[in-house]
């Protein structure tokens, strides 16, 4: 559990570096709470009528449902999450030893229609993959392994 709030401790830091599983605790927390809330809101009948369309035929006047009521709740959540979302991102990047610009690349390059998807792919892989063994440019090793001298 302590994974998984280390990043709102963190909360706006952008700098150092983050260990693969303050990452992705943290995005599994965020899963179980979206799931969570969003069974609270259809459970409620907060979103009863979005996939409905209103008298004037018109489908997409449902979504108003999500940002009122019950739908309020998944709102605040994310703004909520949004900041120590993108640090802990960040500073994931950093253990790899990239610069944290490369996530505003790979969020645009998300939008892309086709290329999107194979840069979204790229990215969840770029997360999932070890971080620097020892320090680098960014600090030091979250996981302490090399930095003991050798012949201290």
């Amino acid at each position: 559990m302590e994974w998984m709030i280390l990043p709102f401790k963190r909360y706006a830091e952008f700098s150092g570096r983050s260990r693969r599983m303050e990452y992705w605790m943290f995005t599994l927390l965020n899963v179980i709470v979206a799931f969570v809330l969003t069974l609270v809101i259809f459970g409620a009948g907060g979103a009863a009528g979005m996939f409905t369309p209103d008298a004037s035929g018109n489908p997409p006047a449902g979504i108003g449902a999500l940002f009122g009521g019950m739908g309020l709740i998944l709102v605040v959540y994310v703004l909520a999450i949004l900041i120590p979302s993108i640090a802990v991102t960040v500073r994931r990047l950093h253990d790899r030893d990239m610069s944290g610009w490369w996530y505003l690349g790979a969020v645009i390059g998300g939008m892309i229609p086709v290329v999107g998807f194979l840069v979204s792919i790229a990215f969840l892989v770029l997360m999932a993959l070890p971080g620097t063994p020892g320090p680098n440019r960014f600090g030091p090793d979250p996981k302490g392994v090399g930095e003991a001298e050798t012949f201290a």
